[in-house]
C-alpha cells in the first residue's frame, strides 16, 4: 500500500523539532491517506434520461448518420420534459438560412405554467458545431436526405436530441427488411431451443 503526503515524507527523511518543541516521533501522527478510490454509490441521475423516441423512424429511413445537437427552450418546454410530455413521431430538420430547425416537434403545454406558456408545436432551433452544421447541410440540399430525430433525452441535465440523417425506404425496402427480422428471430428461437 502506497502511502502519500510531504509531512510522511519528510518525518522518513530527518527528525526535527517542530513549532512546538516536539521530535517527530513524540509529534502526534497524521493519518496516511492510502490510494484507494472511495466506493462508488449508486448513481441517483443517471447520465442519459430519456424522454420520447421514435420507434418509426428505424422503419421509414435507413439511417446513415446520427448526430447529438441541443434544444433552444423556453422554461416551461424544460419543465414538461422533465415531466416526459413529449412527441416525436411526425417531427423532422430542416435547414434554414445556415441553422438547423426542429419542427412537429409536440411538447404538451406545462399545466402549472402560467400566461406565459410555451406553443406546442413551435419551431425549435439545434444547437451544433459550424462543421456538423455544413456538413449536414450538403446532406440535406445536394444529397436529397432527410434529417429526423431518433430520440430525446436529459444529458446531464441538458435537453439533448439524437437526429439522424435518413434515406426513406420504399415499400418493398420495408417489407424486406422485415421478412430478414423474422427469419433472424426465427433462427435465434431454433439455436435456443436445442
Amino acid at each position: 500500500m502506497k502511502l502519500f503526503g510531504i509531512a510522511n515524507q519528510v518525518n522518513a527523511l530527518r527528525c526535527s523539532v517542530d513549532e512546538r518543541g516536539l521530535c517527530c516521533e513524540r509529534a502526534p501522527r497524521r493519518r496516511a491517506i492510502a490510494l484507494f478510490p472511495p466506493m462508488a454509490k449508486p448513481d441517483e441521475n443517471p447520465e442519459h434520461q430519456s424522454i420520447a423516441k421514435n420507434r418509426r423512424a428505424r422503419h421509414d429511413y435507413s439511417i446513415l448518420d446520427t448526430y447529438e445537437a441541443g434544444l433552444v427552450l423556453t422554461g416551461s418546454e424544460v419543465k414538461s420534459l422533465r415531466d416526459g410530455k413529449a412527441n416525436l413521431s411526425d417531427a423532422y430538420g430542416i435547414v434554414r438560412n445556415g441553422e438547423i430547425f426542429l419542427l412537429n416537434l409536440h411538447i404538451s403545454p406545462y399545466e402549472r405554467a402560467s400566461y406565459n406558456n410555451h406553443e406546442p408545436t413551435r419551431t425549435r432551433k439545434l444547437l451544433l458545431h459550424k462543421r456538423e452544421i455544413r456538413r449536414l447541410i450538403g446532406a440535406v440540399e445536394r444529397q436529397g436526405l432527410t434529417l429526423v430525430p431518433l430520440e430525446l433525452y436529459f444529458k446531464r441535465g441538458v435537453a439533448k436530441v439524437a437526429m439522424a440523417l435518413g434515406k426513406g425506404k420504399k415499400q418493398h425496402d420495408k417489407r424486406d427488411a422485415e421478412k430478414q427480422r423474422d427469419a433472424d428471430r426465427e433462427i435465434a428461437r431454433v439455436v435456443r431451443t436445442r
